[in-house]
């Protein structure tokens, strides 16, 4: 028997998944429900893109809306909160953990380095949090009208082969 103590994989799931109650994109960590459902079968390379995915998003959203956030100080605080993240987490991905972090303790705010106040967090969070999912919903449509598309035109050509 080994004694390998391994760290469990990093996951995007934030614990609020809906995917269970028939959302196509969770509310929680925003990955389509075929990726919450098939994460654990992913090898490395197919979790990498997922992640690139939902941090180009995090990007997207959060850069824009902390303009006076210190990146630097934002590492240094989710660090200090013992916060887990891949080496390669985008900017958007530590404004995340560390909104996250304030939205859930608004006392943190001052010294999370997103440049908010305790009684900005929680509209900056709902906001955050509406932004983010209408684009991850938006991908997921994206995604399966590109899939519909393509399924069309191949069964098109084989229509023709016959």
């Amino acid at each position: 028997m080994s004694n390998d103590r391994r760290i469990p994989s990093l996951t995007p799931c934030a614990g609020r998944c809906s995917t269970v109650f028939g959302d196509a994109v969770c509310r929680g960590c925003r990955r389509f429900n075929h990726e919450v459902i098939h994460w654990n079968t992913y090898n490395a390379e197919q979790r990498l893109v997922v992640w690139k995915r939902l941090d180009a998003q995090l990007d997207q959203i959060l850069v824009p809306m902390l303009p006076l956030a210190n990146i630097k100080h934002v590492e240094g605080f989710i660090h200090g909160k013992r916060v887990r993240i891949l080496e390669s987490a985008s900017c958007g991905r530590k404004l995340y953990h560390a909104l996250k972090l304030c939205e859930k303790n608004k006392h943190l705010a001052e010294e999370s380095g997103l440049g908010l106040s305790a009684q900005q967090i929680k509209p900056i969070w709902q906001e955050f949090e509406r932004r983010v999912l209408a684009l991850a919903t938006a991908s997921y449509d994206f995604a399966f009208l590109r899939a519909d598309g393509m399924r069309h035109h191949l069964l098109r050509i084989l229509d023709e082969d016959e």
